[in-house]
């Protein structure tokens, strides 16, 4: 199993497995939504941001895009830009298409877009192409820490 999901077992933290078929994707969330017949709302995609050498990670609903200056603001920081991919996998130790918010190799502030409340459940990556896991939001404020912020622009 995968980092996100072993840490998920460890912590003892309700959740369910969405394996689904993935090819080499641009879409990985919108992708993961289709493939398992769920809203695009409803399936989250995981980006990392940063502003110097302070990164934060940004969990918004894989139909939207991530509002930079919400996220900064949410994360206390002046100002935010997307991080490249390649500093993306080298930092969390996931491959682009597979990076979970779970796990990472190092803890990051984590920043959820506050459209995940409405749901009881919602699906973030697995840690790997083609698994997503499902998780309660509000699970992951308490437990790990999360923030929730409208940094989504849906």
């Amino acid at each position: 199993m995968t980092p996100a999901i072993n840490l998920l077992k460890k912590l003892k933290i309700p959740h369910k497995l969405y394996p689904y078929e993935c090819e080499a994707h641009d879409d990985f969330g919108k992708h993961a939504a289709t493939q398992l017949g769920l809203p695009e709302a409803q399936v989250f995609k995981t980006l990392i941001a940063h502003h110097d050498k302070q990164a934060v990670v940004a969990i918004v609903p894989s139909s939207g895009l991530c509002s930079l200056k919400q996220l900064a603001k949410a994360a206390g920081l002046k100002k935010v830009e997307m991080m490249k991919p390649a500093e993306a996998e080298k930092l969390t130790g996931y491959k682009v298409g597979g990076i979970s918010p779970l796990a990472q190799k190092k803890l990051l502030p984590t920043v959820l877009d506050d459209s995940a409340m409405a749901f009881d459940e919602i699906l973030v990556s697995g840690g790997k192409r083609g698994l997503s896991v499902g998780v309660a939001p509000q699970d992951m404020l308490r437990l790990l820490k999360w923030i929730a912020a409208p940094i989504g622009e849906h």
